[in-house]
């Protein structure tokens, strides 16, 4: 119990006095588009998005680490183009670790800017703007004052203080974004985002100053029609932030059961692996504008063989709507 305790204290202090914390990340993280790139806002078929994400992992270790998003996103097309549109969206996350219960909520205000190359070809320019709360309990936690000859006594004194149980600041990030689309269902996007440019100091001494690393993604989401019925989508994210360093790869296959107008209905299953050695199959499934994707992750590194566990379930939610365009054009039809 008391190694244990020790090697969460380190885990905790590593996170609050270096500032070397990683971002909220998804295994899925096609299905979390504005967590990857601002530019992403407004880049779907339709006109009107909500997304909803959960993962929850490490609860056996037990370090449980809790990560929820929820997004709103939609177009403005612009009357006098047909080639550009604006688009805007709400972003928040909420985030909580360990037995200190480090917890992130976080509010951002995204926008951007599409443009129209040419018939196939579109170009999408980002930017996010927010305002974030880190804080943790350290009512959860024990210290060394405490432990007497091998036997924890809650009572007494910690002999620990901080200047500050909760801090706040500004988030920012850009990104941009290049779709090539053949059909709806044939299209590659490659997009960059950076996150954190301004760096902000997100530390809980007053007399340490240390900003928070940013957070660069590169990203290529593919998909091809291979038959009437049957859809392959590829997809990689290489991200980086100081020391840490994740490259994610997957594919899914989407098998249409039903291509009727009103009854659209897909199935999808695929595997995707994490190069800090974690595996996560995929199973998904749509109908017209509902979607919903669940994965679980297989630790297969030396720690979660040692301790005999894996890592976790997420999930993701999404609505799509699509508004009926007025007719720029129309005659008045005589009635006699």
């Amino acid at each position: 119990m008391r190694l244990r305790t020790a090697a969460l204290l380190f885990l905790f202090f590593l996170k609050i006095n270096f500032g070397n914390s990683q971002d909220i990340h998804y295994s899925q993280f096609y299905n979390s588009p504005i967590n990857i790139n601002p530019a992403k806002v407004g880049i779907f078929n339709g006109d009107t998005r909500f997304n909803a994400s959960i993962r929850d992992q490490w609860r056996g270790v037990p370090v449980p680490w809790t990560t929820v998003s929820l997004s709103y996103d939609r177009k403005f097309l612009m009357n006098n183009s047909e080639k550009s549109f604006f688009s805007a969206g709400l972003l928040y996350n909420y985030d909580r670790q360990g037995d200190a219960q480090i917890s992130l909520n976080n509010l951002n205000l995204a926008f951007s800017y599409t443009r129209l190359l040419s018939k196939n070809h579109v170009l999408s320019g980002g930017a996010m703007l927010g305002f974030a709360s880190r804080g943790f309990d350290p009512e959860n936690l024990t210290w060394d004052r405490q432990w007497v000859d091998g036997e924890l006594f809650t009572s007494l004194s910690s002999g620990e203080s901080f200047d500050m149980e909760r801090v706040n600041f500004l988030e920012n990030a850009i990104g941009l974004n290049y779709r090539y689309q053949k059909s709806s269902r044939t299209k590659l996007d490659i997009g960059v985002g950076a996150y954190h440019l301004i760096q902000p100091e997100s530390n809980f001494y007053s007399n340490s100053s240390q900003k928070l690393p940013r957070r660069f993604s590169i990203s290529g989401i593919g998909s091809i029609k291979l038959t009437e019925r049957f859809d392959l989508q590829l997809n990689v994210m290489q991200q980086m932030q100081d020391e840490y360093a994740e490259t994610i790869l997957g594919a899914l296959g989407r098998f249409y059961l039903n291509q009727q107008r009103g009854k659209v209905t897909t199935l999808e299953f695929g595997i995707g692996y994490r190069t800090n050695h974690a595996l996560f199959p995929t199973l998904g499934i749509r109908y017209n504008e509902f979607y919903l994707s669940g994965s679980y992750d297989i630790d297969l590194s030396e720690f979660g063989n040692a301790h005999g566990k894996n890592g976790g379930p997420e999930i993701h939610f999404t609505y799509i709507m699509t508004s009926v365009k007025p007719l720029r054009y129309f005659k008045i039809c005589p009635i006699f």
